[in-house]
Order: structure tokens, then C-alpha cells, then sequence
């Protein structure tokens, strides 16, 4: 597993962000404070406090190109 933080403070970078990661056949999850939801779910994202940095933790042991596709969103 891989951790990543970003930040996703527009309505239109959730929309880019989930088309990036839906590209990718592996789990990945979004997590701020207790909250956690499919990073590949537009409204689960939506229902996170997007005003703080989000932790995107990436469940495969390569994870590829991943950092640089994501690379706007690193916080």
C-alpha cells in the first residue's frame, strides 16, 4: 500500500480526479479524520470535508504511474 495527500478543493478537480483513477484496476480508498470512501466515487468524495487535505491510500504493491497522473492534486 501506497499513501498519497492531495488536495481537491473544486468541484471540477473531484470530476478530473475520479477520471484518473478510474483508469486503474486497483482498490483506492479516500480518508480525512474517521471518514473513509472508494476514491473512485464521485459522490463518496463529496461527502468528505474537502476544505483539509485528503490521504489517498493506493492498495497494490505497484502502483505505477500513478504519482505523476496525480501529480496536480499533491498537496
Amino acid at each position: 500500500m501506497k499513501s498519497y495527500t492531495i488536495k481537491l478543493s473544486l468541484a471540477e478537480s473531484v470530476k478530473q480526479f475520479v477520471n484518473i483513477v478510474n483508469r486503474y484496476s486497483f482498490d483506492m480508498d479516500l480518508r480525512t479524520g474517521r471518514h473513509v470512501v472508494d476514491a473512485k466515487s464521485i459522490l463518496g468524495i463529496f461527502s468528505l470535508d474537502l476544505s483539509k487535505p485528503i490521504t489517498l491510500d493506493v492498495y497494490t504493491d505497484d502502483v505505477g504511474d500513478i504519482a505523476e497522473a496525480i501529480e496536480q492534486f499533491l498537496a
